[in-house]
């Protein structure tokens, strides 16, 4: 039997980053007003990733049409592409898309 490539996972929780009290709706998989992630699947919504770093997001990209931060685990280096939601802070995808820190 195979293992399912996405799980949804309808979770709160508190940014690892920023601290912000974020309300998850299923597919969340990054803080909204930091973009920052935390290093917790293997696929998505799994919860099987033994690490648990930090990910901050390093870039941005379109695919598609469709639009990405990536992020970069602090403790492992593993690099991840998730997609924005509607509700991420604009001003920090804007930050992102021009490199700044």
């Amino acid at each position: 039997m195979s293992t399912p490539k996405f799980t949804r996972k309808i979770e709160d929780f508190v940014c690892g980053h920023c601290g912000a009290q974020i309300k998850g709706n299923g597919y969340t998989n990054h803080c909204p007003d930091c973009l920052w992630s935390k290093h917790v699947d293997i696929n998505p919504g799994d919860r099987a990733a033994e690490c648990g770093g930090l990910m901050q997001p390093v870039a941005f990209d379109v695919v598609g049409g469709e639009y990405y931060v990536i992020h970069r685990c602090l403790e492992c280096g593993y690099e991840k592409r998730n997609k924005l939601s509607q509700n991420d802070d604009l001003d920090m995808v804007i930050k992102l898309m021009s490199g700044v820190k």
